[in-house]
């Protein structure tokens, strides 16, 4: 059985493809959507990755609404793929990130790829890496493709930040 996030996040990609409709959380919140934090929306299609989208600080009054809307975005909006289709909807996998309020770092030996998550930061460009991520194994690997999405180069100063996520499939 999915947890209520999957099943939330589901509920308004099908809603937003199907009917071209945005739901609204319950008014009865449950206690694990309630409250404010981040939250990444990732998509697969037969192991493959179709879509993720999501924020690394509230934008909404709750999860549920934060979901809600990187749902939507992750299944229409990712640059990456074209919009999901009705036809898709019975083979999407879907995983909801919750992050914790991001903390500096101030020594990579603080981090931990399968662990933690990172943001990278250079002036105005940022770069975000969830964490346990197939194939990315060390610090090392993720603060270099967190560079290479925020078009930072290898010899740019940065600030680091890090985060934890509670992940749900």
């Amino acid at each position: 059985m999915s947890s209520k996030q999957v099943e939330l996040a589901r509920s308004a990609i099908e809603a937003c493809v199907r009917e071209g409709k945005k739901i609204v959380p319950s008014p009865e919140i449950p206690p694990e959507l309630q409250g404010q934090a981040g939250v990444f929306v990732s998509l697969h299609k037969k192991g493959q990755l179709r879509g993720c989208i999501g924020t690394f600080l509230p934008t909404k009054a709750n999860i549920a609404e934060e979901i809600i809307a990187n749902a939507i975005e992750s299944a229409t909006r990712d640059p990456r793929f074209p919009p999901v289709t009705a036809d898709e909807l019975p083979d999407l996998e879907i995983s909801i990130d919750v992050l914790s309020k991001p903390e500096p770092v101030h020594d990579i030996r603080e981090l931990d790829a399968k662990k933690y998550g990172i943001i990278v930061s250079s002036m105005g460009r940022r770069g975000l890496l969830l964490p346990d991520l197939k194939g990315v194994e060390t610090p090392e690997q993720q603060i270099d493709i967190c560079r290479r999405k925020a078009w930072i180069g290898p010899d740019e100063p940065v600030t680091i930040e890090k985060f934890e996520i509670r992940r749900y499939h």
